[in-house]
């Protein structure tokens, strides 16, 4: 029998019933309802040929194979680029757990890109299997899962995180349910977790593929239909458990994940049965100075079987947390107790196993299961995060292998690379020549960090400590590629100034994104022979912005008779404290006498600038003429600058002075001078230890002898300081003298704003005269005096006020006017609205204003009243209904009826009413109406802050 091929609308007629039938759980008998968990994986392509838009990916399943006899042979997958690709073929199967009702399956597929970016790969498939219990018609959804991926040339091969403990799990009830993924990530990209519903795509494969245009072959998955986390299915109450999290007696049962270390905790299931659950593992990239990028997020959905016996859990030891060098063997032994003395399974899940490390278990037990790991970390497992293996205990219940439950435990091993070895240092000139051994982890990207510091240190790395800590003192001078063995201190250019002892350390970083460190080096140091000259004054002697003054002085070489002639000094000099002396500095002077160590720089403007000072010493390297000139360069040296800050509220002046010098100014105190006024004798009045770049101090003055304000107090601060090797040279330098007024604080107005008495004025309205046509005029009256805020002694000095004025207390206030010191009153006069808001600010003849007064807020009072009889006459007197008394109205609806009830007027378009007496109904439209009684309903809106609405209703007699 041959049926005629199916028209366009027939065949869309049929995938719409498809989709019909899925999307309500009808799905065809022929899809089974089987799978229960599984993920995606991915990584660029490896391949000699390399294509960054090609990748590979893998998916693991998980099926059931209760009441059905169907399994996954095939998927469909969407590559998240509008393509697809059917039918990719499984290529394995096997058992997972002793009941041999779940299958592990697998299958390897990939896929090029059309362009960098972002994409999601997904799965779908019918069905779920059946009867989860946390969602509900579980064999009607589709099964889904998907990684998102980023495909950027930049990020280099990458893997995606692989979770090595399999997705599928077995709990009891009553019993702590634990679950690891035991992600593992072989770039060494950080990892962060976050639980998520289980998901469907309504209409399941046949509905994408149907989609067309921009959605086409796209999947929009969905939470599944009612679903809940297991632990809101029952009561469950936590049991007993150590943590973390910590067990709470008697709260509800908790279902949490770690978001650093993916650990799932179920405390405690109570019903029986199928529950699922997803998870997103996402892969963050560290780039360095900048904020970790996300560059892939994976979705795991996963199945835990609850059973019902009364087997209690295995307990799990896992060793102490290690750190370990590169290359050293780690051992570990992992044992368990079981409280019914059932023989454990010891299991162990983690990125490096099965190969390169093993793990053996030498005994089920009883009375102790016991197993064996072992590993050799190689240079390619060094990171900044440590590797972890999760070890797996479960007992094996005698004939029933569905109540075995387990405990399981992480250890971390953090792997760091080994220290650079044999690290040597020899003179050369006035630069010093480093060199170390080839380094054994020479991975890519790596980098040597070269260190030095003045004078050898009482620091030295402890086990398995990497890097240098600042606190050694140590600073960074220079870096090299891991393969490198040598390095050339010259002190960027500046030279080794002999006489010092200079130290060395070095340690190598490991590129991103695995990162870590090595070990630091040993320490290696040399001393160069002789002394360089060494700056030992820059001291400001007189303060002027144009004929200010400084004096630097420095030391002599030595030894004298070690240098070929021509000899001398060349000083430069600088604005500013600068840390690297620029080349447009200002040459001053070139000195031929070595023993002239002394030069005082003038006609400076030492009010407004700190100077930086740079000293070269020249000579000529060999005896002979015209020969190379060796330069030996002491400095930057710079000034002291001193800035005040003074502070009237309260009472001090703060101090900081800061410094560019090659000496040491923290291993002494600082002495603060103080004068009182701008002439007469400076004293010392504190003394306090600063830093190597500056110092602060804050100047109360004393109890007895408080700062006054309205007075001026000028400082100059004198440092002392000291080189790590040195002869007893005067390193006392001053600051440049510095003045500041501390300006008295004005007293702070209080206002007052004379109230309305709106409820006196409402219950007077027959009384009051009526309101003007164009309505009242408002005036608004001030008044205000000083109070003894902010200070007690705060300044009564007033030159004048400011007054600020806002129409409401949601405007800004601006600026209404300014009245003299003398005047503390003030009438707001012709104001079309009594609401607004008023301020006052205080002025000394010097400018200085206080703070603002306190804020006060007027609003209009509600006022209405209609009248009960008007005379529409056309005589020019009371010939429209209108309000005769009335505050300001935004808008008035109102409505006129005659005494049978017939509405004659509406309007809202006047505020004030002013009806003439022409209406509707009675007199036809637009006609008079006829005197007599007339009904009003008036719905007003006034013009206060809060826009009040009431309703007025009365009568009114009509007479003409």
């Amino acid at each position: 029998m041959k049926l005629p091929l199916l028209n366009r609308a027939a065949r869309l007629g049929l995938v719409l019933l498809v989709l019909v039938l899925a999307y309500f759980g009808l799905t065809p008998a022929a899809h089974a309802t089987h799978l229960r968990a599984g993920d995606i994986q991915a990584k660029t392509d490896t391949t000699a040929a390399r294509n960054p838009r090609r990748i590979f990916f893998k998916m693991v399943l998980y099926e059931s194979n209760v009441n059905t006899s169907v399994s996954q042979t095939e998927a469909d997958i969407f590559f998240g680029d509008g393509t697809v690709t059917q039918k990719i073929p499984r290529v394995s199967r096997t058992p997972v757990g002793c009941d041999g009702t779940t299958f592990r399956l697998v299958f390897y597929f990939e896929h090029t890109y059309p362009a960098v970016g972002q994409y999601t790969v997904h799965f779908l498939a019918e069905n779920r299997s059946i009867g989860v219990r946390n969602m509900a018609n579980s064999q009607g959804q589709s099964f889904y899962i998907s990684s998102r991926i980023t495909i950027d040339p930049a990020l280099g091969i990458n893997q995606s995180p692989i979770l090595n403990a399999p997705a599928y799990d077995r709990a009891s009830r009553n019993q702590v349910f634990l679950h690891n993924p035991a992600a593992s990530d072989a770039d060494g990209d950080s990892l962060s977790y976050e639980l998520t519903p289980s998901q469907f795509v309504p209409g399941g494969v046949a509905a994408v593929l149907a989609q067309t245009g921009n959605n086409r072959n796209t999947p929009f998955p969905v939470p599944s239909t009612s679903f809940q986390y297991p632990n809101q299915i029952g009561n469950g109450v936590q049991v007993p458990y150590v943590g973390p999290p910590a067990y709470v007696p008697n709260a509800a049962a908790i279902f949490e994940q770690s978001p650093i270390t993916g650990q799932v905790v179920w405390n405690a299931p109570i019903e029986i049965g199928d529950y699922n659950f997803a998870f997103r593992v996402r892969e963050w990239r560290r780039v360095p100075g900048a904020k970790a990028r996300l560059i892939g997020e994976y979705i795991r959905d996963m199945q835990i079987t609850v059973g019902n016996n009364n087997n209690l859990r295995p307990t799990i030891t896992v060793p102490t947390d290690l750190c370990v060098i590169a290359g050293v063997p780690v051992t570990g032994v992992v044992t368990a107790t079981d409280p019914e003395n059932q023989q454990v399974t010891l299991t162990a899940f983690g990125g490096m196993l099965p190969r390169p490390a093993n793990f053996v278990q030498n005994s089920l037990g009883p009375p102790t299961p016991r197993g064996t790991f072992t590993w050799t970390p190689g240079c390619t497992d060094i990171r900044s995060e440590p590797h972890q293996v999760l070890f797996k205990a479960e007992d094996r219940p005698a004939n029933n292998c569905g109540a075995a439950l387990i405990d399981e435990r992480v250890w971390n091993i953090l792997v760091v690379g080994p220290p650079p070895q044999n690290l040597r240092v020899a003179p050369s000139g006035n630069t010093a020549q480093l060199s170390w051994d080839s380094y054994s982890c020479q991975n890519p990207g790596a980098q040597i960090l070269i260190f030095r510091k003045e004078m050898p240190s009482q620091w030295s790395p402890s086990t398995c400590e990497t890097g240098i800590p600042a606190s050694a003192g140590y600073i960074q001078i220079g870096s090299v590629a891991v393969g490198s063995r040598t390095f050339v201190d010259d002190r960027n250019g500046l030279g080794l100034e002999r006489g010092k002892n200079y130290c060395y350390r070095i340690y190598v970083q490991f590129a991103r994104p695995a990162g870590g460190a090595s070990i630091a080096s040993n320490e290696a140091c040399i001393t160069l022979e002789g002394r360089s000259p060494r700056f030992t004054n820059v001291t400001v002697d007189r303060t002027d912005a144009t004929n200010g003054q400084i004096t630097v002085r420095w030391t002599r070489p030595a030894p004298l008779n070690s240098f070929n002639p021509p000899v001398g000094y060349r000083l430069y000099r600088a604005v500013g404290q600068n840390p690297t002396f620029p080349t447009t500095a200002t040459p001053l002077r070139t000195i031929t006498n070595l023993n002239d160590t002394v030069f005082v720089d003038t006609n400076l403007n030492t009010t407004d600038n700190a100077y930086t000072y740079k000293l070269e010493f020249f000579s000529n390297t060999l005896p002979s003429a015209n020969s190379p000139v060796a330069i030996e360069t002491a400095g930057p040296a710079s000034s002291v600058r001193v800035t005040t800050t003074a502070d009237p509220l309260a009472n001090t002046i703060a101090l900081t002075w800061t410094y560019n010098v090659p000496w040491d100014n923290s291993r002494y105190p600082s002495t603060i001078y103080r004068r009182d006024g701008l002439t007469g004798a400076y004293v010392p009045v504190a003394k306090v230890t600063g830093t190597t770049t500056g110092g602060t101090y804050l100047d109360r003055g004393t109890t007895a002898r408080p700062l006054v304000k309205g007075r001026t107090y000028c400082y100059y601060i004198k440092t002392k300081g000291a080189y790590a090797i040195a002869p007893n040279d005067s390193l006392i330098n001053l600051s440049q003298e510095r003045c500041v007024a501390l300006t008295p604080v004005l007293c702070t107005p209080v206002l007052t704003l004379k109230p309305t008495n709106c409820d006196s004025l409402a219950s007077r309205l027959f009384d009051l005269p009526s309101t003007p046509v164009n309505g009242q005029v408002y005036t608004n009256y001030l008044s205000w005096t000083l109070s003894a805020q902010p200070t007690a002694d705060c300044s009564r000095d007033v030159a004048s006020y400011i007054i600020y004025y806002a129409p409401t207390p949601n405007d800004s206030l601006t600026v209404l006017t300014t009245v003299p010191g003398s005047q503390t009153t003030y009438a707001h006069q012709g104001l079309t609205s009594a609401q607004g808001c008023y301020a006052v600010r205080a002025v000394d003849a010097a400018g200085t204003r206080s703070l603002l007064s306190n804020k006060e807020c007027k609003d209009n009072c509600l006022l209405f009243l209609l009248p009960n009889i008007f005379t529409p006459n056309g005589d020019g007197k009371n010939d429209t209904f209108r309000p005769k008394v009335f505050s300001p109205i935004r808008r008035t609806s109102v409505k006129i009826f005659n005494r049978w009830g017939v509405k004659v007027y509406e309007s809202d378009k006047d505020p004030l009413i002013n009806w003439s007496g022409s209406g509707s109904g009675e007199s036809g439209s637009g006609s008079k109406v006829s005197e007599g009684m007339y009904y009003y309903q008036a719905e007003v809106e006034f013009g206060d802050i809060n826009r009040t609405k009431r309703t007025f209703k009365g009568w009114v007699q009509v007479n003409r």
